[in-house]
């Protein structure tokens, strides 16, 4: 299914290979980022706040960014997005001293930035440039390569990093947003969002007032539709959640770095050790969605339930790190807590692909992302905290934020017992039967 996928789905293809081109380079570029803060300042804080400061732009950037998504050409916005990121990358050569770190975090602050209109663009396009069979294994195929890029990128990353230097990462970064933009300018479909008039644009009552025209030339007015669209239904509220309680990972993903800086560190520095890490991170990320799919099919209604005893996985995975003995046994636990955390991602997305008109579709991904980014800085953030100025060991902190999961399990069950089958409006991606019969068609492939 995913061969032929790639095979026959020309702009999902090029869409894959940007993605897959661009997320490589990310991964060099994060292992060495990391590698630099600490190698340079010894400190487990300015790595959580680089952290921080890959998060929190979504979060400060993402709803309006929303709003562009859902109004102007989205092929677009992506060409933008990468060719910007390309050019601030290089920023990070001038690097050098302890006292020019700053200078990372500025570039990777407008890095963020550029990807909070970037990502919701991608994830809105997807079910534009497939059918309903294809949309599970288009995400599933699209997660895979993140975490195969994420366990190449961040292992041979840490190889080249501690072999060549930190500048051929950055260098290689910098190329693949190039080579992103390239693969989505020679897309065909259209990208352009479905033009969905504003009530009062178009009242036979009265003309809207001054004030309402300067909110809808902002943009002001579509963020407001989007939360009313979020408010008015709990089951989409829901699955913007979802990603949200993985959040809580963001401070075990600073762990990471310290676990391969302090506790199993390879040589002399901490690159290797950390490129380990988060290579079974990325493996496990790939396995998750592609192996679930092909025990449990793709009906909706499945991977609803799936998502409850996904949360519990990770939780008992994370603690499980906190009493791994060898780096071996380190990265099996974080492979394996993360083979549950992509199925949180994965679902939830494809679940809300197919619950949100087109129209909407930019602001909730935009809205999803900003929670999820804010729920992971103050994770990262209050884990740097604990083991900086509280004492505490990478251990008790890897198995109480493990523990934490039990918490958006339990929420998650409560409310999936509630979530009952709705009617949907004419233009709804799942509005017929058919589309319904269409998505459980892909469930042999």
């Amino acid at each position: 299914m995913y061969l032929t996928l790639l095979r026959t789905n020309r702009n999902f293809r090029l869409l894959f290979f940007g993605q897959a081109i661009s997320q490589l380079g990310d991964w060099f570029n994060a292992v060495a980022v990391y590698a630099l803060l600490l190698d340079l300042t010894g400190s487990a804080t300015a790595v959580a706040w680089m952290m921080i400061t890959q998060y929190l732009p979504v979060a400060i950037v993402g709803p309006m960014a929303g709003v562009v998504v859902d109004r102007v050409d989205r092929r677009r916005v992506m060409i933008a997005a990468d060719i910007v990121r390309g050019v601030l990358i290089v920023g990070l050569l001038l690097v050098r001293r302890s006292d020019q770190v700053w200078i990372a975090y500025v570039v990777m602050a407008l890095v963020v930035a550029a990807s909070a209109f970037f990502e919701p663009a991608r994830t809105a396009t997807i079910p534009n440039v497939t059918s309903a069979a294809e949309l599970l294994p288009a995400n599933a195929l699209s997660a895979a390569t993140w975490s195969a890029m994420l366990a190449i990128g961040a292992s041979v990353g840490g190889i080249v990093t501690a072999a060549f230097g930190r500048d051929v990462a950055f260098v290689v970064n910098a190329a693949s947003f190039f080579c992103s933009a390239i693969c989505l300018a020679n897309t065909r479909y259209d990208s352009t969002p479905v033009a969905t008039p504003h009530p009062e644009a178009t009242s036979a009552v009265a003309p809207p007032s001054r004030l309402r025209r300067v909110t809808a030339l902002t943009g002001v007015a579509d963020l407001v539709d989007g939360l009313r669209y979020v408010r008015g239904q709990s089951y989409v509220a829901a699955l913007i959640c979802v990603k949200a309680g993985w959040g809580l990972a963001g401070g075990v993903l600073l762990l990471l770095t310290v676990f391969g800086q302090r506790v199993f560190p390879i040589g002399q520095g901490s690159a290797a050790g950390i490129g380990v890490l988060y290579g079974a991170r990325g493996i496990g990320a790939g396995l998750g969605p592609i192996a679930l799919r092909w025990i449990l099919g793709q009906e909706p209604a499945r991977l609803r339930r799936t998502i409850g005893p996904a949360f519990f996985m990770v939780g008992a995975f994370y603690m499980a790190l906190a009493g791994a003995p060898t780096l071996a046994l380190a990265a099996t636990c974080v492979l394996l807590a993360h083979f549950g955390g992509s199925i949180l991602w994965v679902f939830s997305t494809v679940l809300l692909q197919l619950e949100v008109p087109d129209h909407f579709r930019g602001r909730v991904f935009a809205a999803e992302l900003a929670l999820v980014t804010l729920v992971t800085s103050l994770s990262s953030y209050l884990t740097a905290y604990g083991l900086d100025r509280q004492g505490w060991s990478p251990r008790a902190l890897s198995f109480t934020l493990g523990a934490l999961f039990v918490v958006p399990g339990i929420l998650w069950l409560l409310f999936q017992s509630r979530w009952q089958d709705r009617p949907r409006a004419p233009g709804h991606p799942m509005a017929t039967p058919s589309a319904e019969e269409s998505v459980l068609e892909g469930r042999v492939g």
